[in-house]
């Protein structure tokens, strides 16, 4: 069986399955179910992030582009935002090749719609219904996309033009660079905006940063960085560059809903988007009129803010967990125009997370403690199988089984299914159990009054289910 699969945003598996073929016909299904509208502009945007695998995925997908009649567009290595941004530009379909935070071993294909929206869920449920015909076919000569080497410039100006030159003036800012697509724009955005940007962490090797559940030799690299007291902040990104990772000055890691939470207030919102992954600290503490939760993928989030639209709301954003922040309507900021770009971003919340703690004139430890915004903890169980998890979860839902295995840690007052299992234990805790979306992991997230109370609850979640599930923790 294939491991490729639609989840939290887009298709991802192994790249020995995806490959060749496979990207071919997938592609095809999309420009056949999707791409093709009557009406759009009959071309597509091709961007990649840095895996070894991307380039030549990519080069499969202008193939297929080229079998369907359209024109094929090489945007090159850039982040998947701005493949978003030039999509728009140009009112074209667009296909970025991208595994996200995955290992190098998976890779994956990002769909957008003519004029540079997301899919959805049911375009999702086209593209498979397409999926048999565009598999029958056979390949064709490979060819070579038309090159476009400005959108990632175009990209940078979409926040430079806006935001002020000394936003971020005396900020010290160390830019950890690792694999990620937009390591050098990250450096060039921070420096033009004021801040003094040091590249660290370079790798040739893609590292598969997470910016949800954090790698034990990713968080210990940025600890021993922040020990030299020469930066305010770190920043990076996961590998195509939508989801920021934002450290303070003493090596801490926001979490991402707090990255989300500054972000939104820092622009103004008067509606969020939220999955149920994200703290409750964002109704106690964003001061928003309306918080609407939904379940975690950025399709979900999208539907969710164009129902805050629909329903009377000026400046509406959304954010995930992993602290990928989606700008569903245009806003003022700076003194210039911000349009929408309902898809994940990291650059916008890195620039205004810190932009946001030195207009307070406090440092990123301080801005987030005035917040009080609790304390969660996040972890994974990695390669377990989609059914072993569903099976756990399922049990879940009963409340007597659900009573029996949580007896060790409390006792459960409420659940809320609508994305796994998320349980309101006593003690104003939480704990949530949920397959990815994204590869064979059961995740855990736990809220709590303490930092080491949440971690003890993830740890004892991760533990409890491997032994329910029978696998390793």
């Amino acid at each position: 069986m294939s491991s490729l699969k639609f989840g939290t945003s887009g298709l991802r598996g192994l790249v020995t399955d995806l490959e060749g073929r496979p990207s071919f016909a997938y592609a095809a299904a999309f420009f056949a179910a999707v791409g093709g509208q009557a009406g759009a502009r009959r071309e597509v945007v091709i961007g990649r992030d840095l895996r070894d695998s991307s380039a030549g995925i990519a080069a499969t997908v202008a193939t297929a582009a080229a079998a369907a009649g359209l024109a094929a567009i090489d945007c090159g290595a850039l982040p998947t935002p701005a493949l978003a941004l030039e999509a728009r530009r140009r009112g074209a379909c667009a296909v970025m090749v991208t595994g996200s935070h995955i290992p190098e071993d998976r890779n994956g294909l990002k769909f957008y719609r003519p004029g540079g929206d997301e899919i959805t869920k049911a375009d999702e449920a086209a593209i498979l219904g397409a999926l048999g015909a565009a598999g029958d076919a056979s390949l064709p000569p490979a060819v070579r996309a038309e090159p476009e080497p400005e959108a990632i410039a175009r990209y940078r100006r979409r926040y430079l033009d806006v935001f002020g030159p000394g936003i971020l003036a005396g900020q010290r800012i160390a830019v950890y660079q690792q694999s990620s697509v937009g390591r050098d724009l990250l450096v060039d955005v921070l420096a033009a905006s004021g801040a003094k940007a040091v590249p660290i962490g370079r790798s040739d090797i893609f590292v598969p940063i997470d910016t949800e559940a954090h790698r034990p030799q990713d968080v210990a690299f940025i600890r021993d960085v922040m020990k030299s007291g020469d930066f305010d902040a770190l920043v990076t990104t996961d590998g195509d560059a939508d989801r920021p990772l934002v450290a303070d000055g003493a090596g801490c890691i926001l979490r991402g809903d707090v990255v989300g939470l500054i972000t939104a207030r820092y622009l103004g919102a008067d509606a969020v988007v939220v999955p149920v992954t994200a703290g409750s600290a964002i109704e106690r503490a964003g001061g928003f009129r309306r918080v609407l939760r939904t379940r975690v993928g950025s399709p979900f989030v999208i539907a969710g803010m164009e129902q805050a639209m629909r329903d009377g709301a000026s400046v509406v954003c959304g954010f995930e967990a992993n602290g990928g922040f989606l700008l569903g309507s245009d806003l003022s900021v700076g003194g210039g125009t911000l349009p929408a770009l309902p898809t994940r971003d990291a650059v916008l919340p890195i620039l205004a997370t810190l932009a946001a703690a030195r207009g307070a004139g406090r440092t990123l430890a301080d801005l987030v403690a005035s917040l009080d915004v609790g304390q969660t903890a996040s972890d994974r169980l990695p390669d377990v199988a989609a059914e072993r998890s569903g099976t756990l979860l399922g049990r879940l839902r009963d409340e007597a089984f659900r009573r029996d295995f949580l007896l060790p840690v409390g006792r459960p007052q409420a659940a809320d299914e609508q994305d796994g299992v998320r349980i309101v234990l006593d003690g104003e805790r939480t704990i949530h159990f949920r397959a990815s979306g994204n590869a064979p992991e059961l995740r855990c997230y736990a809220e709590a009054k303490t930092a080491a109370e949440a971690r003890d609850l993830v740890r004892w979640g991760l533990a409890a289910a491997a032994a329910a599930m029978d696998v390793s923790a």
